[in-house]
């Protein structure tokens, strides 16, 4: 089972748009560090959708070469091609990732048959446990209960990164598939929340550079200590909000050059942060005590 903080990892890259494979292995090294409790490497917050086939399948390997089982690695290889989507589910179980996380197909617009065709298809063709994520705003389709009780009969799918934000998705999904379902939130804001209706824990865009503080709340949680975890989560609201004051990932990665992780870079189509929200994350960042 994965629970706790398991960040959703930027990708550094130098000013030229390059990968920054040592600022990568350093960042996923201070990850640890700091208490994170696993890394999902390649998601959205990764710019999967900019990174060529052999960019992806490189940061795959970075993870888990640097991670070397100490902390579970779970490998974005999701894609709207169903063949592309079991290429990279396959090479995340040849670099030895722990599990995949494969998004709902975006543009395509496929029903709840088709969603369960293709994510029925790649659990299929590659042996590794696979969490499912469902987000409605990046992707445009909604998974449904039923489809995803219907799948999670499949051995290798094991759970869900539910970015809808609706705290009552848990309830039903854990109904429907069962306790041992890992129910994952993907989305900050709501992380004890969801907690609370049944998940375990949250893939998270914050973790990037509130890595202790995001795995200090969620093993409060996880020991009882609801208080603490509630105190945390108040600290880090307006960081949370900071973040998406313009599409992800450009807030985080501005924050995390703030912090000397890596440079601000994202790649087209995703725009240089303008100021306004530049303003608003370094305030942020000071008032929830990361910078001085």
């Amino acid at each position: 089972m994965f629970k706790g903080s398991l960040v959703a990892l930027i990708t550094p890259m130098r000013p030229d748009g390059s990968l920054d494979e040592k600022a990568y292995s350093d960042f996923v090294e201070w990850q640890i560090s700091e208490g994170t409790h696993g890394i999902v490497p390649v998601g959205t917050t990764g710019e999967s959708p900019t990174l060529s086939h052999d960019e992806h399948k490189r940061v795959v390997e970075i993870a888990v070469k640097v991670s070397h089982g100490r902390i579970p690695v779970i490998a974005g290889a999701g894609s709207n091609s169903t063949a592309e989507a079991i290429e990279l589910a396959q090479h995340a179980k040849e670099a030895g990732a722990d599990a995949i996380l494969v998004v709902t197909p975006y543009y395509n617009k496929p029903t709840q048959e088709g969603m369960f065709l293709h994510f029925s298809a790649i659990a299929d063709a590659a042996d590794i446990p696979m969490i499912i994520y469902n987000i409605p705003p990046r992707s445009v389709v909604d998974m449904s209960v039923e489809t995803m009780a219907r799948l999670a009969k499949h051995k290798n799918i094991i759970g869900v990164k539910d970015a809808t934000a609706n705290l009552v998705r848990p309830l039903h999904t854990r109904r429907a598939c069962g306790d041992d379902f890992c129910q994952l939130s993907g989305e900050d804001h709501t992380a004890l929340s969801f907690n609370a209706a049944g998940g375990v824990g949250c893939i998270s865009v914050t973790a990037n550079v509130a890595p202790r503080l995001c795995s200090e709340m969620q093993t409060a949680w996880m020991q009882g200590r609801f208080a603490d975890a509630m105190a945390i989560q108040n600290r880090l609201v307006p960081l949370h909000d900071a973040l998406f004051a313009e599409t992800s990932p450009g807030p985080v990665k501005y924050a995390a050059s703030l912090l000397g992780k890596t440079s601000e870079k994202c790649r087209l189509p995703l725009a240089p942060l303008m100021e306004p929200p530049r303003a608003r994350v370094r305030a942020a960042m000071t008032e929830v005590g990361l910078l001085n």
